[in-house]
C-alpha cells in the first residue's frame, strides 16, 4: 500500500488544525458574548477580521480592488453579516455545541436553495441526507419541552440558512467570473461588517446600559476569534479547496461542529441531553452522505 504524497499529508493536516480552529472557536464566542452584547462582538470581530484580511492580501500581493461588486456584497451581507450575526446572538441563550451543529447545516440548506434558484438536481444520496437531516432538526428542537430556547434554536438556524443563501450566491457568480478565493472572502467580510456595525450601534442606542467589558477573557476570546478564526483560518481553508475537492473539504468540516460539542462539553460543561445528541449524529450523518454524494462524478447529460 502506498503512502499518501507529502503535498496530501499537507492538506489532510489543514483541514485537521482548520476542524480544531473552527470548532474551538463556538467555544470562545459563547464566552465572549458574557462581556459582549452580541451585534457589538460580532461587528467587532468582523471588523478586525476584515483588516486582517486586507493585510493579508496586501503580504501576498493580490490586486486589492474586488470583482463583482454587487455579488459580493450580498453575499457579504448573508455570508458574513447574516451569519455571524445570527449565530452570535444564538449564544446568548443557546449552547455553543447545538448552535455549531445546526449552523453547520448549511451545505443542506445550500442543497435545497440551489435545487430551487439553480435547479440542481438531488442526486442519491442526498434524499437520504434530507430525510435524516430533517428528522435530526425536529430531535434537536424537541418542540414538547422547548423551555425558552426556541429563539437560539431558530436564530442558529437561520445563520445556517444565510450561509447557504451566500453560497448559492457565491456559487453562481464563481460559474462566470474567475475569482480570486482571498479577495472574494476579503471583500465579502467588508461589505458584512457594514450592516453588523450599524445594527450594533442601533443596539447601543436602544440599550446604552449594556457596554463591553474588557476583561481577561472577552480579550481572548476576541484575540482568537480574528487571528486563528479569522485569518489563519481563512487561510487555512483557500489552502484546502486549492488541493482538494469541494466534497471532500466538505467531508472534513463535518469534524468542526464535532470539535465544538466535544469542546463545549470539556470547557462550559455543555453536556447535550440524549434526544440532542441523536439528532446531532443524525445531522452529522446526513452531511456526510451529502459530502460523499458530492464527490461522485455527474451523470452524463443526454442531449
Amino acid at each position: 500500500m502506498t503512502k499518501p504524497e507529502p503535498a496530501r499529508w499537507a492538506s489532510l493536516l489543514a483541514l485537521l488544525a482548520l476542524a480544531l480552529i473552527w470548532g474551538y472557536n463556538w467555544v470562545q464566542m459563547k464566552i465572549a458574548v458574557q462581556y459582549a452584547p452580541p451585534m457589538q462582538f460580532a461587528a467587532l470581530r468582523i471588523t478586525l477580521g476584515a483588516l486582517s484580511l486586507l493585510l493579508a492580501l496586501a503580504w501576498l500581493r493580490k490586486p486589492l480592488l474586488p470583482k463583482e461588486m454587487t455579488a459580493t456584497f450580498w453575499a457579504g451581507v448573508l455570508q458574513i453579516a447574516g451569519v455571524y450575526g445570527f449565530a452570535t446572538w444564538a449564544l446568548v441563550s443557546g449552547s455553543a455545541g447545538r448552535t455549531s451543529v445546526l449552523v453547520y447545516m448549511m451545505p443542506l440548506w445550500t442543497l435545497l436553495l440551489a435545487w430551487v434558484f439553480l435547479h440542481e438536481r438531488v442526486r442519491g444520496l442526498q434524499w437520504a441526507a434530507i430525510v435524516l437531516s430533517v428528522t435530526g432538526l425536529l430531535l434537536i428542537l424537541d418542540l414538547q419541552h422547548l423551555h425558552g430556547t426556541l429563539a437560539s434554536k431558530v436564530l442558529a438556524l437561520l445563520a445556517g440558512v444565510c450561509w447557504a443563501g451566500g453560497a448559492v450566491i457565491a456559487k453562481q457568480v464563481r460559474q462566470t467570473v474567475k475569482l480570486d478565493l482571498l479577495s472574494f472572502t476579503t471583500w465579502q467580510m467588508i461589505a458584512g461588517a457594514v450592516p453588523l456595525i450599524l445594527v450594533a450601534s442601533l443596539a447601543a442606542v436602544l440599550e446604552p446600559s449594556t457596554p463591553i467589558v474588557w476583561s481577561g477573557p472577552f480579550i481572548f476570546a476576541l484575540v482568537y476569534n480574528v487571528i486563528p478564526g479569522t485569518a489563519i483560518a481563512t487561510l487555512l481553508w483557500l489552502y484546502i479547496l486549492n488541493r482538494m475537492s469541494a466534497g471532500t473539504a466538505g467531508l472534513g468540516i463535518l469534524l468542526n461542529p464535532i470539535v465544538g460539542v466535544l469542546a463545549a462539553w470539556i470547557q462550559l460543561g455543555e453536556q447535550p441531553k440524549l434526544i440532542e445528541a441523536a439528532g446531532m449524529a443524525l445531522i452529522a450523518i446526513a452531511l456526510a452522505l451529502n459530502a460523499i454524494q458530492s464527490m461522485k462524478p455527474l451523470p452524463a447529460s443526454t442531449s
